[in-house]
């Protein structure tokens, strides 16, 4: 609630609150954290990153956050996403068999809700809706929804194609190799009659300090052991220092550093995607509380500030070559 608080209060935009079912994740219900959130902030947009769509069900992911978006005035958003993590499948009853098929069947579901409150509907994995309604409605209509994708060219697509934002996660390797994914969804979107094609959205690991050794410094045990204990669920190789260092250069995935470093690498990021928002994910395993309220306190006071300035001066700058060309 602090974080939220203060990201509110520096002038940051949004705020994302995960869904995990595992002891080393404090949120299971993003929905009910985001509600008390909105009774406790003012102007920052709320939203899930990511709910496991796959393992819920649309009608009550809808109306939970129908009732955040009430509660806070119209700023409540839905990411959903397969979910990178697969606890919640058995704790729900469903085979992992059906990932996929889950997936895109719920989220019609949900986007079916979207369009009006009397529902007809069905599917193979949840009962039929026969003229049903859903309720409370939300402020916002639609309710911002938006799509995670983990690196999935299906996924990129589906999204394009049904005209959804993208949030395409970056978590390892170079940036340049995610810009087909970009496209993809592009692509999809204006082949749909999506045109202007919908936003995108940049979301990395992320952490800011007052100088970039500070910053590595304090950073890497956290991350380390999470993605450690992670990668031995999973298979991967133990992140060294080296490594970390190597993620956090400049062509590297971790957005990690000095506020102008920072800054830096989100607007390197742009060039390549010209995506309309970055997502940082600072509290990462044990980072102390009070380590992430300063990195909160210089990505809002520091580096979001010097971001929109710059990309305002470029949108500015290509109006006049793109009035020109025309």
């Amino acid at each position: 609630m602090e974080e939220i608080e203060l990201a509110d209060q520096v002038g940051l935009d949004v705020f994302g609150v995960g869904e995990h079912h595992r002891p080393d994740f404090a949120v299971s219900a993003p929905a009910v954290v985001l509600a008390a959130a909105a009774a406790r902030t003012k102007r920052i947009r709320l939203t899930s990153a990511v709910t496991v769509l796959s393992s819920d069900d649309p009608v009550r992911v809808f109306q939970e956050f129908s009732t955040v978006d009430l509660l806070s005035g119209g700023r409540a958003e839905i990411m959903v996403g397969r979910g990178s993590f697969i606890e919640s499948f058995p704790l729900f009853g469903y085979d992992l068999d059906d990932y996929d098929d889950l997936f895109a069947e719920k989220l019609g579901l949900l986007l079916r809700i979207r369009e009006g409150a009397q529902v007809t509907w069905s599917g193979n994995h949840r009962p039929a809706l026969e003229g049903l309604g859903v309720y409370p409605r939300p402020v916002q209509d639609p309710l911002p929804t938006w799509v995670a994708v983990g690196g999935t060219p299906t996924s990129a697509v589906r999204a394009g194609k049904l005209g959804l934002p993208m949030a395409l996660a970056i978590i390892g390797g170079e940036p340049e190799r995610f810009a087909p994914f970009a496209e993809l969804h592009r692509q999809a979107a204006r082949e749909a009659g999506h045109d202007p094609p919908p936003a995108l959205s940049i979301n990395s690991h992320a952490y800011v300090a007052e100088t970039s050794q500070q910053a590595a410094d304090e950073f890497f045990p956290s991350y380390a052991a999470m993605m450690n204990a992670i990668g031995r669920e999973r298979g991967w190789s133990p992140m060294t220092r080296q490594g970390f260092d190597a993620l956090c250069s400049p062509r590297g995935a971790l957005v990690v550093g000095s506020p102008q470093e920072v800054v830096e690498k989100i607007l390197f990021q742009h060039e390549i995607f010209g995506h309309e928002r970055f997502l940082a994910q600072i509290s990462v395993g044990t980072l102390p509380h009070a380590k992430v309220l300063r990195a909160i306190d210089l990505f809002g006071t520091e580096v979001a500030p010097a971001v929109r300035t710059e990309i305002a001066r470029r949108n500015a700058a290509s109006e006049p070559a793109r009035a020109g060309h025309a």
